[in-house]
C-alpha cells in the first residue's frame, strides 16, 4: 500500500506542473515546451529521490518523455497549435535519442571492459596482492596499503565492484583481530570510503566525472591526462586525512596482522592480452594530446580488442552494468532538454544571482549537492544539478575570477563524490554495512567530517588552479 500512494504522490505533483497556467510560474516569457520541461524535470527530482521506480528506469521514462512530447516527432495531442502564443523551441528527436550513444556513454563502456577483463583474469587481485607487500604486517599499515589499493583501483573499475572484491580479501582478516578492538570496524569502513574518494582520480572513476564532462566542451574541454594532473593530487591528499581521521577514531588494539593473498598471475594469451590492453589503454588516455585522439575514442579500443578475441564473451556482456548507462543517458537527455529549450537560461535569468557574491554561489552548488548526495544516488544528483550549474557558469559573469563554469561545473561534481555519509549515500557504502559489524554512527560521523575536509579541500584546489590559469 505504501509503494503505491508513494507512486500516486509522484506522478500527482509533476502532474500539477503541468496543468497549472504558464503564467503562474514566476519566469518571464516562459515557453509552453519550457513548462513542460520544469514538469519532467519535477517529475525526474521526486522519482530519483523517492525511487517509486528503479533509477535507472526513471531515466528510460524521461527519455521516452522528451519524444513523445517535446519532440518534433511527438504524439499528435502535444504538437504546436498556431492558436498557442509562445509554443517555444520543439526538441529534434535524433537529437534526444543520441543520448544512448553519448561518447560519454561510449567511454564509460570501454572502462566496464576494461573492469571486467581485469576481474576475469584476476589482474585486479594479483595487482593487489603486489601492492600490498610493501605494508608489512602492521594494522595501519595494512589499512593505508588496502585505501590507496582500493582507491586506484576505483579509478578505472566500478567503486561497487572494487569494494566487492576488496571486502572480500578484508573479511577473513578481521577474525585476526582482538575481541573488542575497535580497529577492525575503522579496516572495514576504509574500503568503501577510499572507493567513492577513489572514483574522484578520473574521467571514468565514477558517473558524475562522466556527466560533468558533457558540460565540459569547447575552451572548458578537460582530457583525461589533464584531469587527472589535478583529480589525483586532490584524491591522494584526501586518503591520506581520512587514513589519519580512521587511525585516530578507530585505533587498533592488535599489534600485527597476517594478510595473506593467494594468487597468481595467469600467463596464457588471452589473460596477457588483457593485461597489455589494460596498460596501452591507459597509457593513451594520459598521452593524449600527444597521439590526437580523445578519451571517448580510446575507450572504444578496449570494447573492440575483447570483443574480437572473445575474452569478453556474449554471457559476460549480460553483467555490464546497463542500468548505470541508462541511468547517464537519462541525466544527459534532461540537461540537453533544458538547454535546447532555454529554459536553463531562463530560470537563471529570473533569480538575481548575478547580486550574489561569487563564492555564494560556489557554496550553494556544493552545498546543495553535497546534502542530497547523501540521500539519493550520486549520478542522480549530477544528472538534476550539474545542468543548472552549467547554465549558471555559463551566464554569470562574475564568477570568471573565480575560474568561471569551468571551476563551477568541476566543483559540483567533486562534491557529489564526497557525500558518503550514509550507507544509503553510496552502493560500496551499503556493502560494508550490509556485514553486521559497522553502525551507522560509525559511518556518518567520519563520512560528514571528511566530506566537509574535501570540501574545504576542493575550495582550495579550484584557487589553486584559478592562480595557476588552469581555468
Amino acid at each position: 500500500m505504501k509503494k503505491y500512494l508513494k507512486l500516486i504522490l509522484c506522478l500527482a505533483v509533476p502532474l500539477l506542473v503541468w496543468i497549472i497556467p504558464t503564467e503562474w510560474i514566476p519566469i518571464q516569457n516562459l515557453s509552453v515546451i519550457e513548462h513542460r520541461v520544469i514538469a519532467l524535470f519535477v517529475m525526474a527530482a521526486i522519482f530519483w529521490v523517492l525511487e517509486p521506480i528503479p533509477v535507472y528506469a526513471t531515466s528510460v521514462l524521461i527519455i521516452t518523455l522528451e519524444l513523445l512530447i517535446l519532440s518534433d516527432k511527438c504524439f499528435i495531442l502535444f504538437k504546436e497549435n498556431p492558436s498557442v502564443p509562445n509554443f517555444g523551441q520543439v526538441l529534434d528527436h535524433r537529437d534526444i535519442m543520441a543520448t544512448f550513444a553519448s561518447p560519454i556513454i561510449l567511454l564509460f563502456l570501454g572502462g566496464f571492459f576494461l573492469a571486467m577483463a581485469a576481474t576475469k583474469y584476476r589482474l585486479d587481485i594479483n595487482l593487489a596482492r603486489v601492492m600490498l607487500k610493501p605494508f608489512g604486517q602492521r594494522p595501519t599499515m595494512i589499512m593505508l596499503g588496502l585505501m590507496i589499493i582500493t582507491a586506484f583501483f576505483s579509478m578505472f573499475m566500478s567503486n561497487t565492484a572494487t569494494t566487492a572484491m576488496m571486502l572480500a580479501i578484508v573479511m577473513p582478516v578481521l577474525n585476526l583481530f582482538d575481541e573488542g578492538d575497535r580497529g577492525k570496524v575503522g579496516l572495514l569502513l576504509s574500503i568503501p570510503f577510499a572507493a567513492n574518494i577513489g572514483g574522484i582520480g578520473t574521467p571514468i572513476g565514477t558517473p558524475p566525472n562522466a556527466i560533468a564532462l558533457k558540460y565540459l566542451v569547447g575552451a572548458d574541454s578537460i582530457s583525461f591526462g589533464a584531469w587527472m594532473a589535478f583529480a589525483t593530487p586532490y584524491m591522494i591528499g584526501l586518503l591520506l586525512i581520512l587514513w589519519f581521521l580512521f587511525t585516530l577514531m578507530f585505533p587498533f588494539k592488535t599489534k600485527e596482522v597476517n594478510l595473506e593473498i593467494k594468487s597468481q598471475f595467469l600467463t596464457n594469451w588471452k589473460a596477457i592480452t588483457v593485461y597489455a590492453t589494460f596498460g596501452i589503454t591507459i597509457v593513451l588516455w594520459l598521452l593524449g594530446s600527444y597521439h590526437g585522439m580523445n578519451s571517448y575514442v580510446v575507450g572504444m579500443i578496449p570494447v573492440v580488442v575483447f570483443t574480437v578475441t572473445q575474452i569478453i564473451n556474449r554471457e559476460d556482456l549480460k553483467r555490464i552494468s546497463w542500468d548505470v548507462l541508462w541511468l547517464v543517458s537519462g541525466g544527459i537527455a534532461l540537461g540537453f532538454a533544458m538547454e535546447e529549450s532555454k529554459l536553463s537560461i531562463h530560470l537563471i535569468e529570473s533569480i538575481p544571482f548575478a547580486t550574489f557574491p561569487p563564492f555564494v554561489i560556489l557554496l550553494a552548488c556544493t552545498g546543495v549537492t553535497f546534502a542530497l548526495a547523501n540521500f539519493m544516488s550520486h549520478t542522480a544528483t549530477a544528472n538534476l544539478i550539474l545542468p543548472i550549474v552549467a547554465a549558471l557558469g555559463a551566464n554569470l559573469t562574475i564568477l570568471e575570477p573565480m575560474g568561471g563554469g569551468k571551476m563551477l561545473i568541476l566543483a559540483t561534481t567533486i562534491a557529489s563524490s564526497l557525500s558518503m555519509a550514509l550507507p544509503i549515500s553510496t552502493p560500496p557504502n551499503a556493502i560494508a554495512y550490509s556485514s553486521g559489524i559497522i553502525q551507522t554512527k560509525d559511518m556518518y560521523k567520519i563520512g560528514l567530517l571528511i566530506g566537509i575536509l574535501g570540501l574545504i579541500a576542493c575550495y582550495g584546489l579550484m584557487y589553486i588552479l584559478n592562480l595557476i590559469g588552469f581555468f
